[in-house]
């Protein structure tokens, strides 16, 4: 590590410091996170293993829903595994490119997920408004170039990202990073050079992903909303908005803490830093945590299942 007027010239290290200013008791914070990682591996593999072994599941929306929980096994293993070594045993330290690597990670699963969220509402908008032509156009063809052409946008998107700080940035002022794991402007931040490149395209790829997405998923819940209350009969709308539900309340709370998250961390200036973090964190543990709660609830094929299995356990 060579420094020069008073910069850091290519750091191979960085400190990820976890959550500044609650220092002292992140070790008690990292409990309740454990336990919502455990909790969240628990359910989604729960879910994987059901629609992989019921046959009558292998429709689009379980199939959409199988994606989406092996994506948030993904995002979440990202972060825990390392926060808890910060947390509990005081191991901050973190490869410069290996902080890259799990930055792109996290980005790269979570415009997975956003894509996944945007196929699953794309599916519910052609069942319900063209239920005739639903079998159709949504084949297991579609689904699996669905499942490539998400995770490639995400992940070539994401790409620059990583290039743009490895490439561009050179110098600087500090190796710590005051975050509890590899977030993109929580590594710019560091840098003593022009960012305003990386700034820009950070933007950008939040807009062409998320803002994007959350467009055609409003506007597919709209035309969802007057199908169904155009429908005859209040048992048949009941049904057909009861299929959404579930995914409506997906949606909500990925979105919303994305976005709360997002303009906190980069205009929020007079919050605590603590509460960004925070709110990071929540944002990348909260939707894996309940998504397969929620389905767990709101699908009778699941329930039903899941009943089944645990009752076959218990001895009569």
């Amino acid at each position: 590590m060579f420094k020069l007027n008073g910069t850091i010239f290519m750091p191979p290290v960085l400190t990820l410091i976890g959550i500044p200013g609650l220092e002292s008791v992140q070790f008690w914070i990292g409990i309740p996170f454990c336990a919502m990682y455990i909790a969240s591996l628990f359910g989604n593999s729960l879910i994987l293993v059901i629609i992989k072994s019921e046959r009558s599941l292998h429709e689009p929306m379980y199939l959409f829903l199988a994606m989406l929980g092996a994506t948030d096994i993904a995002l979440s293993t990202c972060i825990l595994p390392k926060m808890l070594g910060i947390f509990w045993f005081h191991l901050p330290d973190i490869y410069f490119d290996a902080c890259l690597f799990q930055m792109w990670l996290i980005h790269t699963f979570q415009g997975i997920e956003s894509g996944i969220l945007l196929a699953m509402a794309l599916d519910r908008y052609v069942a319900i408004c063209f239920p005739l032509r639903h079998a159709t156009i949504f084949t297991h063809k579609l689904l699996t170039q669905i499942g490539v052409g998400v995770t490639l946008r995400a992940a070539l998107l994401g790409a620059p990202c990583l290039i743009l700080i490895k490439c561009r940035l050179k110098h600087f002022r500090t190796t710590v990073v005051s975050h509890s794991y590899c977030e993109h402007m929580a590594i710019v931040k560091l840098a003593a050079e022009d960012t305003r490149v990386n700034k820009i395209y950070g933007l950008f790829v939040a807009f062409i992903i998320l803002g994007l997405d959350i467009i055609f998923i409003t506007l597919s819940y709209i035309r969802i909303f007057i199908t169904v209350f155009n429908l005859p009969q209040r048992e048949a709308r009941l049904k057909a908005f009861n299929t959404c539900i579930a995914h409506i309340c997906v949606f909500l709370e990925f979105y919303l803490l994305g976005f709360f998250s997002f303009f906190t961390h980069r205009f929020g200036f007079h919050i605590p830093p603590y509460i960004h973090i925070l709110l990071s964190n929540l944002y990348l543990l909260v939707p894996p945590l309940l998504n397969p709660i929620v389905y767990g609830v709101k699908t009778k094929q699941i329930r039903d299942r899941v009943s089944k299995i645990f009752h076959s356990k218990i001895p009569s």
